[in-house]
């Protein structure tokens, strides 16, 4: 019997406890013996392998860009163990993309027989490697070493395999990506999402980043920028709205629709990052650490530019703050957002009049819990007539990575010239819609210290990808996620002490800037020592443990052959 269809290897317990889910004949692919008779077969299955779900970015809220309110989920709360269902789902998914591709690898070597030419053999045969060698990315980067399967096996063979060496799979993924971008197609003309060689090399150069490969990162995003194909959108805050759609800048993305009912996040969520004053919750923000990240506009740290003003935090910042978090005083979606307690009211160009504030701690208690909000991609179209429906382009990958995927492998490298700089501007500089060249007209970056290097290419990631589900795997390839993921998260004074303690003191919004450390980061213990704020949630991340996930405890139960990652 062969695993094919949604039966995926490593989850081959599903065939013994959920035989229910199995769907042996799903429209995209049929069973092996009555799909794959014609080209149009080979096209649909193929299709299928370009569903979101096989291309799922982590979640944001895994990281200390983000707060929900007082709670922490698995990841934060370093909870995670092979039950967790992120940990099993991307398991399976992952695996069941895998299974897929391996069909189809095995019946395009045939081609003849399906009337399918070489050319376009070539071509679909590319388009699949490339998903297989993604999904293999996803997997190491999370588990770790896992099992590599590159044709169909029977379940008593899938009982039987052990897990094969990270490095050693990643090799293969290196090769799989470089035969896709040998037949892949720069464009295809249309607005298919389906894989390009941009896509190939790009994504190449993120999963040989990840595993500290930096020559091939480098090579493989150099590679992908001589295409030409792809360039920064030129207005970073519009490059996120849903009215943007197939901007040249994403490389692999897909849109979603309101008319074919294909939403970018659920209403739930939506209207969790909604202001309260428009009928949402404001229960999803950006934490503090992300706020203090942004620089200055002389390119300095908030600790050590004379510029910033704690009192006025949004003043002389890199333009990608206020792109990303609601600027205080300033209208977002038809309101103006103002989390002093003392504005009671604030002006609604919706109503034409002021209205009570529910976004201060004086007119909700469950206003945001440290005042700020998420701004990045949000905009009236987000509430949609009260509707909370929203279409927007998921986006996997866009050319800023590439660009600072490129600088950051060189800068690891040791080989620091000029195209590193070249590379880390063109992002600094769209961010402040000037070209890269007018260096009078951003804070450029000059030196070629590769530690000040380092530091500003990981400032600079933090400062482009929030909210882009990037920033977790950042802090576990650098190795930093257990000083970072476990330290608080910090937050407003309750309405009197805040009036008493900071604004009659004239210390809103910030009494002072917090130290800014060389990955970054914030430390916000002296405000908390002086009761200038409070902890609302303590983060926890187990170093023996957490860089990696636990495999599912079902794989492990199923097939002793697995092992489990150390201290699950």
């Amino acid at each position: 019997m062969k695993i094919f269809s949604k039966i995926i290897y490593a989850a081959a317990v599903s065939l013994l406890c959920s035989c229910a889910d199995l769907d042996l004949q799903p429209l995209d692919t049929g069973s092996s013996d009555s799909w794959y008779k014609t080209e149009e077969e080979v096209k649909a299955s193929i299709s299928g392998l370009y569903r979101t779900d096989f291309f799922g970015l982590e979640n944001f809220r895994w990281s200390d860009d983000h707060q929900s309110r007082d709670r922490l989920n698995e990841m934060t709360s370093a909870t995670v163990n092979g039950e967790t269902w992120d940990v099993t789902t991307m398991w399976q998914v992952c695996y069941k993309s895998i299974a897929r591709c391996n069909i189809l690898l095995e019946k395009l070597r045939d081609y003849r027989s399906i009337g399918i030419s070489e050319e376009r053999a070539n071509l679909y045969r590319a388009q699949v490697l490339f998903v297989r060698a993604t999904q293999y990315g996803r997997l190491t980067s999370h588990f770790g070493d896992v099992v590599w399967v590159d044709s169909e096996i029977t379940i008593d063979e899938a009982f039987k395999m052990g897990r094969t060496d990270r490095a050693e799979i990643m090799e293969q993924v290196y090769a799989d990506f470089d035969e896709a971008a040998t037949y892949l197609p720069k464009s295809y003309g249309t607005q298919q999402e389906l894989a390009t060689k941009a896509a190939a090399y790009g994504l190449k150069a993120r999963y040989a980043l990840y595993n500290e490969d930096w020559e091939i990162a480098a090579k493989a995003a150099k590679d992908c920028m001589d295409l030409g194909s792809h360039q920064l959108y030129p207005d970073f805050e519009r490059l996120f709205l849903s009215s943007t759609h197939h901007a040249c800048e994403n490389i692999l993305s897909w849109p979603t629709s309101l008319e074919l009912n294909i939403y970018g996040d659920s209403e739930g969520n939506v209207m969790g990052f909604i202001p309260r004053c428009r009928g949402g919750y404001a229960s999803e923000y950006p934490s503090w650490d992300l706020f203090a990240s942004f620089l200055c506009t002389d390119g300095l740290p908030i600790d050590e530019s004379p510029l910033f003003d704690p009192q006025h935090p949004f003043k002389n910042r890199d333009p990608r703050c206020a792109a990303t978090i609601v600027e205080f005083g300033t209208e977002h979606c038809g309101v103006i957002y103002d989390p002093d307690p003392t504005a009671t009211q604030v002006y609604s160009s919706v109503a034409g009049q002021l209205v009570t504030n529910l976004d201060c701690k004086a007119g909700s208690q469950y206003a945001s819990y440290n005042g700020l909000l998420r701004k990045k991609g949000i905009d009236e179209s987000w509430i949609n007539d009260g509707s909370f429906k929203v279409a927007f382009d998921i986006v996997f990958l866009r050319y800023a990575e590439v660009l600072l995927t490129y600088a950051e492998a060189k800068i690891e490298a040791g080989d620091i010239d000029k195209s590193v700089l070249d590379a880390i501007n063109m992002v600094r500089a769209r961010a402040y819609k000037v070209s890269n060249t007018n260096t009078s007209a951003y804070p450029a970056v000059k030196t070629t210290d590769r530690d000040q290097l380092r530091t500003i290419v990981r400032t600079e990631r933090r400062m482009e990808f929030a909210y882009e589900g990037l920033r977790r795997m950042d802090l576990i390839r650098w190795r930093i996620a257990e000083k970072v993921l476990n330290v608080p998260d910090y937050g407003l004074l309750d309405k009197d002490a805040l009036t008493s303690k900071l604004i009659d003191k004239n210390l809103w919004f910030w009494p002072m800037a917090p130290e800014i450390d060389e990955n970054g980061c914030a430390d916000f213990s002296a405000l908390y020592d002086q009761g200038y704020c409070k902890i609302i949630t303590r983060r926890q991340f187990d170093a023996s443990k957490n860089y990696l996930w636990p495999i599912p405890s079902q794989e492990v139960i199923t097939n002793p052959y697995l092992g489990q990652n150390d201290n699950y």
